[in-house]
């Protein structure tokens, strides 16, 4: 095919809004000649390839907005060092089917076993299902909460941790809580129920967590259906 016929193919492609198209007509068309494919079958080519790459876009964006600090997956994760941690229970989680059940999880354990590596995992395997994702630690939730109270702005501070289908609170229990900031964190967590899931990671057991009123605060069993992973002891360089 001649180049003049590609640069017009691709021309076209720009103004229909296929990108993809637009910018790697000659390679398709290379490819349909190297697989001679049919007339019938290169159209056909043409709605897959935009498809993936409108994917491959979204899936960039969903991860560049969620604020994970990194995008490990549970291919990544050695479960050689939790011999503890059952695995079928996290590759169920891996499903994501908690997340239709708007329901909640606590990955529990010592520091350095991984929970916040397997927090992002699932949070990059539901941007890879076309879900929302948005993480934060708790003491940074807490800053923001506070400096937004302060200037009569909470509101949409709130809203802004009720958007996502997923949000992360990550390193809870690490430091104390006083009343006002874990009521604060509360509204989130009641605010949320049966709407969107909440994972934590955490150092502290649930029961643990609500023993001292300067650590209470609402796990996510008290707020809707949990499921916990408590994670052993490890050496794991890339603990949480």
């Amino acid at each position: 095919m001649s180049e003049l016929v590609t640069a017009r193919i691709s021309a076209h492609a720009a103004r229909l809004g296929l990108h993809q198209l637009a910018a790697s007509a000659p390679a398709l068309i290379q490819r349909a000649h190297d697989a001679q494919l049919g007339y019938a079958d290169f159209p056909g080519l043409i709605p897959g390839e935009e498809t993936a790459a409108k994917d491959d876009r979204r899936f960039a964006s969903a991860l560049h907005v969620s604020g994970l600090p990194h995008h490990k997956t549970l291919d990544d994760f050695d479960f050689t060092f939790q011999p503890d941690l059952d695995i079928r229970k996290i590759k169920d989680l891996a499903t994501l089917g908690f997340i239709t059940q708007a329901a909640n999880i606590a990955l529990l354990g010592p520091p350095g076993t991984g929970k916040t590596h397997l927090a992002c995992a699932l949070a990059v395997a539901a941007c890879a299902a076309g879900k929302s994702v948005y993480f934060t630690t708790l003491d940074d939730m807490i800053r923001k909460l506070r400096a937004a109270d302060a200037a009569g702005d909470l509101g949409r501070q709130l809203r802004g941790y009720l958007r996502s289908s997923i949000l992360i609170i990550d390193e809870v229990g690490y430091l104390p809580l006083n009343r006002h900031d874990a009521n604060l964190v509360f509204q989130i967590i009641a605010r949320r129920y049966e709407k969107g899931s909440v994972i934590i990671t955490s150092n502290k057991t649930l029961n643990g967590a609500r023993s001292s009123p300067t650590t209470s605060w609402p796990p996510p069993s008290s707020t809707g259906s949990c499921t916990t992973a408590r994670s052993s002891p490890s050496t794991d360089p890339a603990g949480a």
